[in-house]
C-alpha cells in the first residue's frame, strides 16, 4: 500500500497492512488538499492511500493500472484493511474511492479463479467475502470515482459505494453474466429491481450519460474536472457532523435491508 497520512494512523495502518511502507500518490489528482495533515510513506503495493485531508477526507486509489485494477486478493485485502482502520479514526467523515490510469476497475482478477490449490480457492473467497462485507458495511458515506470501465467486480464496487462521479468516458456493464454469477442486491437498491434485472440478466453496456439518466450516478463530467467535482461533492457532504453522517448511513443500510455473509448471497 502506497501511504500518505497523519502520523497518528501510521502505526495503526502498518500494523494492519502489508508491504513496506515508502511515499507517493497518484491517480486522478485526487490529493489532499494543500496543507493536509500527515507525512509520506510508501511501497510497492496495490492501493494508494491518502489522507484524511483536513476537510475529513480520505481517498483510497486501486494502482494497478496495467491490469485495468483489477481485483487481486492482494488488493481486495488492502481495501478492506485499510476500510477497518478508517471506520474508527474520529477524523474521518467521508472515502474516496478511485482507479489509476484509464479504468477504474475491470472486476476481479480472473488469473486466479484458474489456480487449481484448494487452500488458494478458499483464500481466495474468504478474501472476497471480507471485501464485499467491509465495503458495504463501512459506517460512514463512500464515493466511487469512476473514469473508464467498471465492469463486473468494479461495477460491484461502484454500487457498493453510496455516491458516484464519473467521467464522459466512464463504462458500465456485467459481462460475468455469460460465465458466472452476479452480485445482484446493491444495484437492485440504487436503480430499481426493472432496471436491475435487465442490466444484470444481458450484461449490456451503459455508458456515462445513460448512467446518469438511471441515477447509477450523481454527476458526469470530462476527465479533466473530475477532480474539482469530487471536491465540490465533497465539500457538501463534510459539512455535516460525522456522527449525523454515519446515524444516516446506518438508516441506508437498514432500509437496504442486506445481511452480507457470502459474496454470492448478495
Amino acid at each position: 500500500m502506497l501511504l500518505r497520512t497523519r502520523p497518528d494512523l501510521m502505526g495503526r495502518l502498518t500494523g494492519r497492512l502489508t508491504g513496506r511502507l515508502t511515499g507517493r500518490l497518484t491517480g486522478k489528482g485526487i490529493a489532499a488538499r494543500p496543507g493536509a495533515e500527515g507525512s509520506s510513506m510508501s511501497n510497492d503495493g496495490v492501493l494508494i492511500f491518502d489522507g484524511p485531508d483536513p476537510r475529513g477526507v480520505a481517498t483510497l486509489t486501486l494502482d494497478r493500472p496495467e491490469a485495468k485494477n483489477a481485483l487481486s486478493i492482494r488488493l481486495r485485502d488492502e481495501i478492506a484493511d485499510a476500510l477497518d482502520v478508517l471506520a474508527v479514526d474520529d477524523a474521518v467523515k467521508v472515502v474516496v474511492i478511485a482507479g489509476a490510469g484509464d479504468a477504474f476497475c475491470a472486476g476481479f482478477d480472473l488469473k486466479e479463479f484458474a489456480v487449481e490449490d484448494p487452500d488458494f480457492q478458499t483464500r481466495l473467497w474468504a478474501s472476497s467475502d471480507r471485501y464485499h462485507r467491509t465495503v458495504l458495511e463501512f459506517p460512514l458515506p463512500t464515493v466511487a470515482v469512476v473514469d473508464g470501465v467498471a465492469l463486473a467486480g468494479g461495477f460491484d464496487l461502484a454500487v457498493l459505494c453510496d455516491l458516484r462521479v464519473a467521467s464522459e468516458r466512464a463504462r458500465f456493464a456485467h459481462p460475468e453474466i455469460t460465465f458466472g454469477e452476479i452480485v445482484y442486491a446493491p444495484l437492485h437498491d440504487l436503480v430499481g429491481g426493472a432496471v436491475a434485472r435487465e442490466l444484470c440478466f444481458t450484461g449490456r453496456n451503459v455508458d456515462a450519460d445513460e448512467a446518469k439518466q438511471l441515477g447509477l450516478v450523481s454527476s458526469v463530467v470530462p476527465v479533466a474536472d473530475l477532480a474539482a467535482e469530487v471536491e465540490r461533492l465533497t465539500d457538501l457532504m463534510v459539512r455535516a457532523p460525522r456522527s449525523v453522517l454515519a446515524s444516516t448511513k446506518a438508516k441506508a443500510l437498514r432500509r437496504a435491508g442486506f445481511h452480507p455473509g457470502r459474496t454470492l448471497d448478495l
